[in-house]
């Protein structure tokens, strides 16, 4: 069995926000109401299959934000490959 060890900052996540959205991020701090998050992005369906969005359009890309916990249904750390291409999307670096 596997124990489950959370979220941790400097960790890619994947949020499910209780509006149905679900976003992908870097975790920059976990405060007692709210996730501190860079560079968030929505998934999308592209004609190609899955794909990164901006989650917030007006705002600066290299803003961290705040998001509330009483808006967030799920968080878990991204599966590896996905979070791989996150971080090649808003880094531009290849991880191997």
């Amino acid at each position: 069995m596997l124990i489950d060890k959370g979220v941790s900052a400097g960790e890619v996540i994947t949020l499910k926000l209780t509006s149905g959205e679900e976003l992908v991020a870097r975790l920059v701090e976990e405060g007692t109401d709210f996730y501190k998050l860079s560079k968030p992005s929505v998934i999308g369906m592209s004609p190609k299959g899955p794909a990164l969005m901006p989650y917030l359009f007006t705002v600066s890309p290299e803003k961290d934000i705040k998001l509330s916990k009483t808006a967030v249904a799920v968080v878990a750390a991204s599966d590896k490959e996905f979070a791989d291409q996150y971080m090649q999307g808003t880094t531009g670096i290849a991880l191997a």
